[in-house]
């Protein structure tokens, strides 16, 4: 892999990385404890979901779109 779209999609994953804490840390927050099949699901659909929206926002990186 090139080194060059290396860098460009670190940060989206970084990003990605924390939207997925902060998600579960939200839905923590409001429902309290929940189990682990809902934390996957949360964790899948927040990872599947991130990179058409962000195809969409019109911000993803080259190899993306």
């Amino acid at each position: 892999m090139d080194t060059d779209q290396l860098k460009e999609l670190v940060p989206h994953y970084l990003a990605m990385l924390l939207l997925v804490f902060g998600t579960l840390t939200v839905v923590r927050t409001a429902v309290g404890e929940i189990g682990f099949w809902t934390e996957l699901a949360i964790v899948v659909l927040v990872v599947f979901a991130y990179r058409p929206i962000v195809v969409r926002l019109d911000v993803a990186p080259s190899t993306w779109t």
